[in-house]
Order: structure tokens, then C-alpha cells, then sequence
């Protein structure tokens, strides 16, 4: 089995048993004009993970493991939208409103697609879901459960949101979840170094973290 130098201590896993969970990546997050934006946040910092990214789809699908795209995106009546959530900010311009890419975070619409690096492939699977967490209200454990996936290499935006949401929502479910922390980012690198220590204290309390080249040296 390959096996990932990584933080606190090696990871090892079976590519047949792995899938590479790809978190929201999607042009209301990265592109000005998205809801990113909206909230106030650069989201010229969120670019750079971008060719990491392919290169771990790249890897993915090169290996055999199973390739799942999250986007958080609702129904166009947003019933799936608590209205905690949308009342969050305080936007003039809020989910389910018409903005500069379509009506905000709402499935269909040009600001709830992907990055254009980083569109699903025939064989991957695209999990829309209207919360944080990529286990919250989908049949993501199902889907898992299914294909017999053990391990998660984790990546996407943001880190300290829905990355970390999906990773500690993994771990309750006793998935083996890897951060690729070239493959994540925040709109705060701050937040990000530190979701980083968070997941690997105590002994890997929610998981293990490393960077991509590590998974790349580990298949090499």
C-alpha cells in the first residue's frame, strides 16, 4: 500500500479503498462577483490551490480511487436554505438573490458551478448539499459505504468551513481522512494554519495532514 509521509505520524491507504473529496470549489467561492466576494473576502487567495488540485484529480483518477465533487449549492425555492442561514451577513445581495453570477449559491445557476480546471469527469460524482458539512443532509456515507471507501484525501475551500465541517463529520463516521494542504485554502490563511493544527493535535485527533507532494512521492 502506498503510504503518506504526513503529520502527526504515516498514512497509509489502499487507492482501492481511497476517495478524493473534492470540497466546493465552485465560482461563487473563487470568482469576484460570487458570494465570496459578496461577504467581503479576496478570493484571489483561494486561486492558488487550483493547479494542486488538478494534479490530485489528475493522480486520482490515473490510480483507480473513487473522485466526488461537493457543492453547496440549494433548491431554486431554497427549502433546503434555513433561513438562518440565509439571514447570515446581512447581504443586500444574500443567497438565493440575483447577483453578477446568477442567483447566489442556488443549483444551476453559473455561480454554483465549478472552477473551469476543475469540472467533474465522466465516472466522477457530484454531491450537491445545502449545508457546511458534505454529510449533512446527502447520501455522501451511502455513496461511501457503497464503493467500500475506508480513507478520504480531503482538499478544497474553505478550510476552516466546509473543509473542516466534511473532515470532523468523516471522523465521526470512522473514515481515515487526509488533508492535502496544498489542495485548501481560506480566504484567512490564519484560519487555515491553524484548522491544519487542530486536525493533527492529540495524536491525529480528527486526522493526518500533508502535502500533496507527499502523496505523490508515496505512489512513486
Amino acid at each position: 500500500m502506498p503510504t503518506v509521509h504526513a503529520r502527526p505520524y504515516d498514512f497509509p491507504f489502499d487507492p482501492a479503498h481511497t476517495a478524493v473529496v473534492m470540497i466546493d470549489m465552485q465560482r461563487d467561492f473563487l470568482e469576484p462577483g460570487g458570494f465570496g466576494a459578496m461577504l467581503g473576502n479576496d478570493v484571489s487567495l483561494l486561486r492558488p490551490i487550483v493547479p494542486a488540485c488538478v494534479r490530485l484529480l489528475a493522480l486520482a483518477r490515473a490510480k483507480g480511487m473513487a473522485v466526488i465533487h461537493t457543492q453547496e449549492a440549494h433548491d431554486a425555492q431554497l427549502a433546503d436554505c434555513p433561513p438562518s442561514k440565509r439571514a447570515r451577513g446581512a447581504l443586500s445581495c444574500g443567497i438565493g438573490d440575483p447577483g453578477p453570477l446568477g442567483r447566489v449559491l442556488v443549483a444551476g445557476e453559473p455561480g454554483a458551478g465549478f472552477v473551469p480546471e476543475l469540472l467533474p469527469q465522466p465516472g466522477d460524482v457530484v454531491l450537491r448539499k445545502p449545508g457546511k458539512g458534505a454529510f449533512h443532509a446527502t447520501s455522501l456515507d451511502a455513496i461511501l459505504h457503497a464503493q467500500g471507501i475506508t480513507h478520504l484525501l480531503i482538499g478544497g475551500v474553505t478550510t476552516e468551513v466546509c473543509v473542516q465541517s466534511t473532515m470532523r463529520e468523516a471522523n465521526d463516521r470512522g473514515y481515515e481522512c487526509l488533508l492535502v494542504t496544498d489542495c485548501a485554502a481560506s480566504y484567512f490563511p490564519q484560519f487555515h494554519a491553524a484548522v491544519v493544527e487542530m486536525m493533527v493535535a492529540q495524536g491525529g485527533i480528527v486526522g493526518w495532514a500533508a502535502p500533496l507532494a507527499e502523496i505523490e512521492r508515496a505512489f512513486a
